[in-house]
């Protein structure tokens, strides 16, 4: 499990216990446009079968974002339902747990990270995701060579 401690005390982990399995729910059912209105029974065999990803408060702990991949852990992943807590946003915290995302598959030996986004692809570019074949949806990371 990978546990990651920003400078100004958010806290971002892999343990799936962490999880708030009902916040998530309620952003992404609610608030999160590639989601709505998904049962959070499909949200939980998402997370069974995901590798899980969370930020939490400097100051209690509390979940303010989070984020699955899907992956076989040895060379792809495609990373999903990222989402920053409206009060928590632009703090960079969706570009630090990506880039941390990104890290650690890389050391699991990941090389191939797809994703898809409508309007976040600043957040995604900033840690070296170019656009693919649907520029407006989909983007990649692959290092070359």
């Amino acid at each position: 499990m990978v546990t990651i401690k920003r400078e100004d005390g958010y806290v971002l982990s892999s343990d799936p216990e962490r999880v708030d399995v009902d916040l998530v729910h309620r952003w992404l059912s609610t608030d999160a446009y590639w989601a709505v209105g998904r049962p959070r029974e499909v949200l939980s065999r998402a997370i069974a079968g995901s590798l899980v990803f969370g930020v939490y408060r400097p100051d209690g702990g509390v979940q303010v974002a989070f984020a699955r991949v899907v992956t076989d852990r040895a060379t792809f992943a495609y990373l999903c339902d990222v989402y920053v807590d409206r009060a928590e946003r632009g703090r960079g915290l969706g570009t630090w747990m990506a880039g941390a995302i990104r890290d650690d598959l890389a050391e699991r030996g990941v090389r191939r990270i797809m994703l898809a986004t409508a309007d976040a692809h600043g957040v995604y570019a900033k840690i070296g995701f170019v656009a693919i074949a649907e520029p407006d949806r989909l983007m990649e990371l692959y290092p070359r060579g």
